[in-house]
């Protein structure tokens, strides 16, 4: 094989190979996926929407960044696409929120998942907690007729 002698240093030999990371993350009712492409140029895209454009609440698009932020220059040198549908605003956050961490926790390695689990462990792993069905003979789950005997 002397003729790929002169490939090692070469850049065809150093370019870094593209990368596909799928993940997905659960709140309640919401269920997000996200793809993650690696090399990109820093986009977010949720359901086809920039995130100034999907989630206009700015508390909301603080929670939506916190892995992005917390993840520092490997935020700058990706792309990502969440799709994102059932429950309300904040389970869809809070799920787009875990998808995207999970993915970047892929591509980062051990540092970057030790990071988000002392910073919120809810980012890497999904909250459990769903709605208790509702019982006969009340309004909800637990409430249930009051009765007055006098």
């Amino acid at each position: 094989m002397n003729w790929l002698r002169g490939w090692e240093g070469s850049k065809m030999a150093r370019k870094q190979k593209p990368r596909v990371v799928l993940t997905k993350a659960k709140k309640k009712r919401a269920i997000a996926r996200a793809v993650l492409h690696y090399p990109g140029k820093g986009t977010l895209r949720i359901n086809g929407y920039a995130l100034e454009a999907w989630a206009n609440n700015k508390y909301v698009r603080m929670l939506i960044q916190e892995p992005l932020l917390l993840a520092g220059d490997l935020a700058g040198q990706v792309d990502i696409y969440v799709n994102v549908h059932g429950g309300g605003f904040m389970g869809q956050a809070v799920a787009v929120r875990g998808a995207i961490a999970k993915a970047l926790a892929e591509i980062g390695g051990d540092d970057l998942r030790k990071k988000y689990l002392e910073y919120d462990r809810l980012l890497l792993v999904d909250d459990v907690r769903r709605v208790e069905p509702k019982k006969p003979l009340g309004p909800k789950a637990r409430a249930k007729k009051q009765t007055s005997y006098r």
